[in-house]
Formats: structure tokens, C-alpha cells, sequence
């Protein structure tokens, strides 16, 4: 049976650059000038007083995009990705009414911690608080699969709902899955992203732990990401959202719906070497399965959006990985990490991050990495960096949007432009 082709027809994103309005253009303009999303933050009900940078979805009111007594129901990630959900919808042109039609259209969602915030309250209200009995929600609200449900229930999508927990990589992992889904015939449309809220207390003490989160006070919080550079001393955490409509091109075709870019192609693979250490080989297979599956040789690459999140090893080792895989053609393929301006929201990363590649083939621009080019690590260079400022006005042909996650799972989806 011949494959079919994957349209993406819709886009929504809530992040630190665009908090107040879930349009995915918004999130891209903000990328295109250079707005770091990125401030000093200090999680409430603390123990005690501390704050690290973050990036934090300052002027979300759930309330509002989603009605009060919908809004409290949910745990704060499934709050960001369902009105991510909603504007990707809306931006496809689909109705919100449930259909009975849609008994094949389907959900695949990521996240890596879902509800986090709802599980520290409850602890919280438990050891601290001495309570005997939680709210009755608790359990609902906290389940990593309570934001795909919501999504299904929301639309009448009666086909698959699934949730993908892959780490850094879930959202990601979640995007290929879906592509697989439509390109099989098994669904004509596909709902797919992933949100995260990990900006709890307990959260951000273990990954403290770990000793990779940048450090930073007020003045210095905003360029507190700095992937690439010499200066890079850390990820920073984020909160956010992000959904892409994925449709059959054909159908999509017919109903006139506007087409941003082809998904055209997914890899994976397992480092099998490291919970916590990335390995070379292992992301150069996934970079290999990718551009494989979508058929496309290096010299037909134009962007790609990094993983990198602004460790000292972690930009190196994707850096060599990148430079393994494209050869004598890394250093006219563009490379950008948006998580300098966003930060990094773990599970729904790469859904933010397909959204900003699927934009920059749509609208001929390439987001900047934030921070300045001649502070370049010689260990990274070899690739088209684009630092300190976007480059506009050059179509695109295709793009790749990597992720790679602590436990070794690597994904990289492939993008063609729609022309």
C-alpha cells in the first residue's frame, strides 16, 4: 500500500515568549527578534526562599482561555496544552463540534512529568499540612495521560488517545507516532504535541541535584540559556505547550485547508550507553533514520532546530553528531537552538521546537540562537551557525528537529516545505 503523505495543517503554542496568546505565529515573530521568554523565578510554597532562572508562561490565565470551571479541573500542564490544542484546531480550520465521523481521528501526546504541580500539593498538604483526605481531582488531575484525554474528549476524537513519557524526547516520539498513524491509513487527522509545567519546588531542587540547570540573578536570567556558547553553564527549566494538526495531504487538499509543511520523516534510536550521558553514534542514527524515512539526502537539508540545551557536553557531543551525519555539507546547513529564548519546557521541547521548524520552512526564516557569535565554543563550530540574529528571506526546502533525552532515546522528525 502506498504511503500516504502527512499534512500539517494547524499550530498552537503557549510559551515564555508568548504566553497571553496561543497563536503559533506570535511564539515565531518572538523568536524572529530575539525575545528571550527567560527570568529570575522562585517556585511558591518553598521550604525555603530560592530562585533560578526559568522560563515561565508569565501571562497564561487559564481561566480565561479555557472558562473556570473547566480550567479547575485540570493540573497546569494539561491547562497549557489544551489551549495549545484548541488554537492548533482552530488554526486548521476544524470544527469544534463533536462529529460522529471522527471515530478514527486520534490524540498522541507527550510529557515527561505531567501533572507535577498536582502530586507536589498533594505531598505537600500530607506531610506538611497533615491532612487527612486530598482534593477529590488528585489522581485525575496528576495523570500523565489526563491532558491526551481531555484533548479527546474536547473534540470527539474517538480513534487512538495515547501519552508518550520519553523524557526530553516525548513530544517528539508523540509527532512521529501520529505521522505513522496517517501516513498508515489508520487515522485521516491526528491531534499531536506535548506540555509540561515542571516549575515545582521539589522539580527543580532534583534537577538542582543533577547539576545542570544554569545559574543567574535578575540581571542576568534572560541570556541565562547560552547553547553553543563558550559562556554556557546550564539548561534552564521552562513551562509551555505546543500542538500541531496532522492531516492527510489529500484530504487536506480537499477541503482547501492550508498546508504549513509535509512531515515527511521520523527517526529513533537508543544510545544504549548512558541514562545520562549523550553518545555521538547513537543521536547520529536517529539524524540517519530520519532523513531516510523522508528521503532526503544531506545536500537537500537547509535547517535544523537543536536540541541543545546549553550544557557543556551535551551541545558538543549533537555538534559532532550533526557534523558525522551531514559531512562536507555541515557548514552550509543552519543550526539554531530556540531553547535560548524559550527555555527548556522537558517533555513538550520538541513540540515547541517542530513548531518553530515547520514556521521557518512556512515563512523563509531561521530563528536565532540568543547570544553572541563570536562567543562560539571552538568544540561547536563546523556547523551554519545562526547566532544573535535571525536570517530571513531564503526559502527553505527541508528542515530537521532534533531531541534527545536523558535514557538515551533519541527522535528527529523530517520537514519538507509545502511548495
Amino acid at each position: 500500500m502506498t504511503a500516504r503523505r502527512v499534512a500539517v495543517t494547524g499550530l498552537g503554542v503557549v510559551s515564555p515568549v508568548n504566553p497571553g496568546d496561543a497563536a503559533a505565529g506570535t511564539f515565531f515573530d518572538a523568536l524572529l527578534a530575539g525575545r528571550s521568554g527567560l527570568r529570575l523565578y522562585a517556585p511558591p510554597a518553598s521550604p525555603r526562599p530560592f530562585a533560578v532562572p526559568a522560563g515561565v508562561c508569565a501571562g497564561f490565565d487559564a481561566d480565561a482561555a479555557l472558562g473556570k470551571p473547566r480550567a479547575g479541573t485540570m493540573d497546569r500542564y494539561s491547562q497549557l496544552g489544551v489551549t495549545a490544542g484548541l488554537a492548533a484546531w482552530r488554526d486548521a480550520g476544524l470544527a469544534e463540534a463533536r462529529d460522529a465521523g471522527r471515530d478514527d481521528w486520534g490524540v498522541a501526546w507527550g510529557t515527561s512529568l505531567g501533572g507535577a504541580l498536582t502530586f507536589e500539593r498533594g505531598y505537600r498538604d500530607t506531610y506538611v499540612g497533615g491532612r487527612d483526605r486530598l482534593a477529590p481531582l488528585t489522581v485525575v488531575q496528576a495523570m500523565t495521560n489526563a491532558c491526551a484525554s481531555h484533548l479527546a474528549l474536547g473534540f470527539g476524537l474517538g480513534g487512538a488517545c495515547s501519552t508518550y513519557s520519553v523524557a526530553c524526547s516525548s513530544a517528539a516520539i508523540a509527532i512521529g507516532e501520529a505521522m505513522r498513524r496517517v501516513r498508515s491509513g489508520a487515522a485521516p487527522v491526528m491531534l499531536a504535541g506535548g506540555s509540561d509545567a515542571p516549575l515545582a519546588f521539589g522539580v527543580i531542587r532534583a534537577w538542582q541535584a543533577l547539576q545542570v540547570l544554569a545559574p543567574g540573578d535578575e540581571a542576568s536570567a534572560p541570556q541565562a540559556c547560552r547553547p553553543f556558547q563558550s559562556a554556557r553553564a546550564g539548561l534552564v527549566l521552562a513551562e509551555g505547550a505546543a500542538a500541531l494538526v496532522l492531516e492527510d495531504w489529500e484530504r487536506a487538499e480537499r477541503r482547501g485547508a492550508r498546508i504549513y509543511a509535509e512531515l515527511a520523516g521520523f527517526g529513533e534510536s537508543c544510545d544504549r550507553s548512558s541514562l545520562v550521558r549523550p553518545d555521538r553514534d547513537g543521536q547520529a542514527r536517529a539524524l540517519r533514520a530520519a532523513l531516510a524515512d523522508a528521503r532526503l539526502a544531506p545536500a537537500g537539508l537547509d535547517y535544523v532546530n537543536a536540541h541543545a540545551t546549553g550544557t557543556r557536553e551535551g551541545d558538543a557531543v549533537e555538534v559532532a553528531a550533526l557534523a558525522a551525519v551531514l559531512g562536507e555539507h555541515a557548514p552550509r546547513v543552519a543550526v539554531s537552538s530556540t531553547k535560548s529564548a524559550h527555555g527548556h519546557p522537558l517533555g513538550a521541547a520538541g513540540a515547541l521546537e517542530a513548531v518553530a521548524t515547520v514556521l521557518a520552512l512556512h515563512r523563509a526564516g531561521i530563528p536565532p540562537t540568543l547570544g553572541d557569535p563570536a562567543g562560539l565554543d571552538p568544540d561547536c563550530t563546523g556547523l551554519g551557525h545562526v547566532i544573535g540574529s535571525a536570517r530571513t528571506g531564503r526559502p527553505l526546502r527541508a528542515a530537521l528537529s532534533n531531541s534527545f533525552a536523558f535514557g538515551g532515546s533519541n527522535a528527529v522528525l523530517a520537514f519538507r516545505a509545502a511548495a
